[in-house]
């Protein structure tokens, strides 16, 4: 696993967007941002799910969070203004964002892959991303300290036979991921960096290995320390990364 002790108090005072924070990885690392002092900014597409992350943040004395449903599938580009101005006006700024969320699509050859989850893969994938972010830099502008990070794949560095929009969207990722940190790389202020979680116990990766025992992988707790380095200042000057969470580096070859 990555080698990284976060300090109690890592993100102190720390407003924090997570999207696909109800399940997962996302939920995993909502709740050790809020536990290392953050703001988190709940984001999914089930209420339900946001409830219980919030419910159990606010019941483990972390600061409150705030939560917003919303469907990466469905909104168009006013829903992203909205949700800038909703945090704009309730926090002023915004220190990090983690870009969780993603569809696995089909595991198929693209000879036989169907054009609409082609498409709705690429819209929650790359799209969101893209419209996600643009929306919010003004208020990632205003942080003194800001980072924001993509999640990644192995199949999105080399692909892989059947792995289709999926994979393709990883690739998208990547390459989204590098033009921003470049443009941002002189700021200062502003790191973009790739997190590739690796083989970890999730729904989505129960669908795509069915025969997998889950009890053989890394919990989404598990692969948190690479998170909390990222989102924190002590990976201040660390952009333009691709991390692998299991991987074994330390955050000082980074540096």
């Amino acid at each position: 696993m990555f080698n990284y002790s976060a300090p109690e108090s890592l993100l102190t005072g720390r407003v924090i967007l997570v999207t696909g924070a109800g399940s997962g990885i996302g939920r995993a690392a909502a709740i050790g941002y809020a536990k290392a002092g953050a703001t988190v900014i709940l984001l999914g597409r089930t209420t339900e799910k946001l409830e219980a992350v919030y419910d159990e943040i606010e019941n483990a004395g972390y600061p409150e969070p705030a939560m917003v449903p919303l469907n990466l599938d469905t909104a168009g580009e006013a829903a992203y203004v909205q949700l800038a101005d909703m945090i704009d006006s309730e926090f002023g700024r915004l220190d990090g964002i983690l870009h969780n969320a993603s569809l696995l699509g089909q595991r198929t050859p693209l000879e036989s892959y169907d054009p609409v989850t082609f498409e709705q893969v690429m819209r929650v994938n790359v799209n969101a991303g893209f419209l996600l972010t643009q929306a919010l830099l003004p208020l990632i502008k205003q942080s003194e300290d800001a980072s924001i990070i993509f999640t990644s794949s192995s199949v999105g560095r080399k692909g892989r036979a059947y792995w289709g929009a999926y994979a393709i969207s990883k690739f998208a990722t990547e390459g989204m991921m590098q033009t921003l940190a470049d443009e941002y790389e002189n700021s200062g202020k502003i790191r973009v960096n790739c997190i590739n979680p690796g083989a970890t116990r999730t729904q989505m990766r129960a669908y795509a290995y069915p025969a997998e025992d889950p009890q053989t992988i890394a919990t989404p707790e598990d692969i948190q320390p690479v998170y909390l380095y990222l989102m924190g200042p002590d990976s201040k000057g660390v952009t333009g990364q691709s991390i692998d969470a299991q991987g074994m580096d330390s955050p000082a070859h980074y540096s």
